[in-house]
């Protein structure tokens, strides 16, 4: 199936097309997008157009688009999913909700994996995924509480994303190995956004909303 995704959950804003036929038309921003301010106001929509134009794709041809839905950054959260709903609309296509920290937790090439996105207020959404891992869902935490519950699970994982980096120090006292700063591996990528949103049922647009995961904020407006 042919399918458009895109993520807003850190300050970068990501886009591809999955064709049916296997081929991936891709907006990945550098690592380094991370730490500046995000305007995805002004990027999403010219990726879109990006590698919809890039994959020779008109919007009929499209059978869902997926959208990372969280947890992230608010804002960027919500211009993610409103767009994604707005452009499922105007298609007449389904959404298909995908978790972004799964979506960046998919971009390691490790056996654990552990994926971390900056929640601000000195906290962090992570993610721990691995063959030995199980009963870990997504949760907001400080890096200090991240690090031991990572260490109770036995395991060294390869850690990724804006909240990694920005906690590098935390993370690599308690033994978690991080990747390099510049690591392509820190962004949640369009591309498995689409990826695991081939495993996801489809939805009405109206049914999609942000994943916020943390209270008071975590409100829709």
């Amino acid at each position: 199936m042919s399918l458009l995704g895109f993520d807003t959950s850190t300050a970068a804003s990501s886009a591809c097309v999955l064709r049916s036929d296997g081929q991936a038309f891709e907006v990945a921003p550098p690592a380094g997008r991370l730490m500046r301010p995000p305007a995805h106001a002004s990027e999403l929509m010219p990726a879109v157009e990006d590698v919809m134009t890039r994959a020779g794709l008109d919007w009929p041809e499209l059978e869902a688009i997926a959208v990372g839905v969280g947890p992230g950054a608010f804002t960027g959260l919500r211009i993610g999913v409103t767009t994604a709903r707005a452009l499922a609309h105007a298609a007449g296509l389904p959404l298909r909700p995908v978790s972004s920290l799964a979506a960046l937790a998919a971009g390691v090439d490790a056996g654990e994996r552990l994926a971390v996105i900056d929640a601000k207020r000195g906290e962090v959404f992570a993610l721990l995924e691995g063959a030995g891992v199980s009963g870990w869902k997504p949760e907001a935490l400080t890096p200090e509480a991240l690090a031991e519950r990572v260490r109770a699970c036995g395991t060294i994982p390869l850690a990724v994303g804006d909240g990694s980096v920005r906690f590098r120090q935390v993370l690599e006292t308690a033994g978690i190995t991080v990747a390099p700063d510049d690591a392509g591996a820190h962004v949640v990528r369009g591309l498995h956004v689409c990826r695991l949103a081939q495993g996801v049922a489809d939805e009405p647009p109206e049914a999609v909303l942000p994943d916020y995961l943390r209270a008071p904020d975590a409100k829709p407006q």
